[in-house]
């Protein structure tokens, strides 16, 4: 490994992890060329990302706070004249993507060729040079554990496409609307543009998406490693993939509130009007309508008093809005556990644990979509190993991630 790579390791990632990831790109290196034959060009790396707070605000028009984390998806590669975007991995099978025929295919819904093709493609609707390349993959983003792994490999795809073709363009937020566009289109899921522009614009970010389809991105000045903290994600272990309902009904009961007021969402309905109107409220939508609406009402403060706490460097009056966000999700929008088995709370026991641990020294959340899944935390560092000892034990070995706010997102790091 070269000198100039291992400085560009050094900057890219935190210190205690960096002799692994000597090792990882050395492996990286060592494989591209047994599947190529060839040396690379260079080595790519674009990042998962964390929802901060904004929990299931996006679909009514809202607000959130996402950031970008140390696990990646890295990649050797190499550019090529045969016009096929070639990229093999040591977890997922080979994609190969022919750049002349770049139409979506129904048969690959859900899979990384569609992705390929649908950055390619829209790259090159929107006036991008696009060209083949060779590549190979690694990813630590964990697959459903709400790090968007999806969205990371999106990122890697047009960073690639970036620099071996277009001088480092598009911007951040473009490539963000590309990467959107490709798991919408191509992809086949409904996302919203949360994951694609915290990957890869990198740190802390705000998203008003008060327009969607022109929503406004703040990146959020802070430097979170000179804290003192560490960012806990915990894997409780609770399987939330037959959640659809449980997340459909979300969406439904606020509809049924915004629709009330005749609007479309509940970023257009009056709030001061909703709780004049709570009684008629609760009889046309329900309870769970009623504190869902609440929830969403509150939880944009939330992300506006979080982001201006970081501006400040106030890190204290951050990690309050942070509980004051999980606490919201956990009595008002109550996703933390699906109300067809209410035996399983995997989330309520871990969340319960970490207020135990942390109360009055960090803060904890539901992390992502809730009913299972994920929560987060923000530990002292002094703390760190007696919370990962203690949720394993709970949870099962290698349950929790240590990970780190990355304050760039796809990148080439030579």
């Amino acid at each position: 490994m070269t000198e100039q790579l291992k400085a560009a390791i050094d900057a890219l990632y935190p210190a205690r992890t960096i002799k692994a990831h000597y090792e990882r790109y050395e492996r990286l290196t060592a494989s591209f060329r047994d599947a190529f034959g060839i040396d690379p060009e260079g080595w790519f790396s674009a990042p998962g990302r964390s929802e901060i707070c904004g929990n299931h605000t996006d679909h009514n028009m809202g607000k959130v706070m996402a950031a970008a984390i140390d696990l990646d998806v890295a990649a050797a590669a190499a550019k090529s004249d045969d016009g096929l975007i070639v990229i093999a991995s040591d977890t997922f099978p080979t994609v190969i993507v022919d750049i002349d025929d770049l139409d979506p295919e129904p048969d690959e819904e859900g899979t990384s060729t569609a992705i390929v093709r649908g950055v390619a493609a829209r790259m090159k609707a929107l006036g991008f040079d696009i060209g083949g390349f060779k590549a190979f993959n690694t990813t630590n983003v964990l697959k459903g554990s709400g790090m968007s792994s999806s969205a990371a490999y999106e990122i890697l795809i047009c960073t690639l496409l970036s620099h071996f073709y277009n001088d480092g363009r598009p911007d951040p937020v473009e490539a963000a609307k590309i990467s959107q566009y490709a798991e919408n289109v191509y992809f086949g899921k409904p996302s919203g543009l949360m994951d694609q522009t915290a990957c890869s614009v990198g740190g802390f970010v705000k998203i008003d998406f008060k327009d969607v389809k022109h929503p406004v991105i703040t990146p959020v000045s802070f430097n979170f490693a000179a804290t003192g903290f560490d960012l806990v994600i915990t894997d409780c272990r609770a399987d939330h993939a037959d959640a659809t309902a449980d997340y459909a009904a979300i969406r439904e009961d606020m509809s049924a509130v915004s629709r009330m007021f005749g609007k479309e969402c509940l970023r257009e309905v009056d709030e001061a009007e909703f709780w004049s109107s709570l009684a008629e409220v609760r009889k046309t939508a329900g309870d769970l309508g009623v504190t869902r609406a609440v929830h969403f009402f509150e939880e944009n403060r939330t992300v506006d008093r979080a982001a201006a706490a970081l501006e400040k460097g106030d890190f204290s009056a951050f990690l309050t809005e942070i509980i004051n966000s999980g606490r919201s999700s956990y009595m008002y929008l109550q996703n933390i556990y699906s109300p067809s088995d209410p035996r399983r709370q995997a989330l309520s026991a871990a969340l319960c644990v970490s207020e135990k641990l942390l109360k009055g020294k960090g803060a904890w959340r539901v992390h992502g979509g809730g009913f299972g899944g994920t929560i987060q935390a923000f530990v002292p560092k002094e703390m760190t190993a007696e919370y990962i000892e203690t949720m394993e034990k709970l949870f099962g070995e290698h349950c929790c991630y240590n990970v780190s706010v990355r304050p760039t997102g796809g990148i080439r790091l030579l």
